[in-house]
């Protein structure tokens, strides 16, 4: 099943020359960039932008992995990545890329494990130039679903989409307290 996204002005066709290919996914898009034969960032998108095939070899072996995850939540990503982030935010970034599939952590939690404060684990969790690859939807607040790539509006695009991802990878236990708040407004 593939899922399809409709451009809905001339003015958002322009936005997706930023991108070296656009996959539809159930809430929307997945934006790919490309530089130098590696991934610069995947960048969420809302449903207005249009699916866009892959101008290059890396951003179409992205679209490829984007699409398998998409079917298949146990899919592990393989992408060659740009160096990015600081040393801190890296530290950040491999203590979430261990969380397991169908599993949250808190901010507090991934916090203790690389000692640190949680405040300073939500800000490397929004900086992620990879999400999916590297999956910060699976860190939570410890109440509620917490913010997502440095977005926290409840019922807002980027909520929702934390929602899918968390639910596609099981993670949809009941008495969870991210579950109690709105799926999709």
């Amino acid at each position: 099943m593939r899922y399809t996204a409709v451009m809905t002005t001339s003015a958002f066709a322009s936005s997706s020359d930023l991108f070296s290919a656009i996959v539809a996914t159930p809430f929307g898009g997945i934006g790919v960039r490309t530089d130098a034969g590696r991934v610069s960032e995947l960048v969420y998108l809302p449903p207005h932008f249009g699916e866009k095939a892959a101008t290059d070899a890396t951003a179409e072996l992205a679209a490829a992995q984007v699409e398998r995850y998409v079917h298949d939540a146990d899919f592990v990503f393989d992408l060659p990545v740009a160096p990015v982030g600081s040393a801190f935010q890296q530290r950040v970034w491999a203590a979430i890329s261990a969380i397991p599939r169908g599993s949250v952590r808190t901010y507090g939690q991934v916090a203790s494990t690389i000692g640190s404060a949680p405040r300073a684990v939500g800000q490397a969790c929004g900086a992620n130039w990879f999400p999916l690859v590297i999956p910060c939807h699976r860190v939570t607040a410890a109440a509620g679903l917490g913010g997502f790539a440095h977005h926290d509006d409840e019922n807002g695009f980027h909520l929702s989409v934390k929602r899918w991802l968390l639910t596609h990878e099981g993670a949809a236990l009941a008495g969870t307290p991210w579950r109690q708040q709105v799926m999709w407004a």
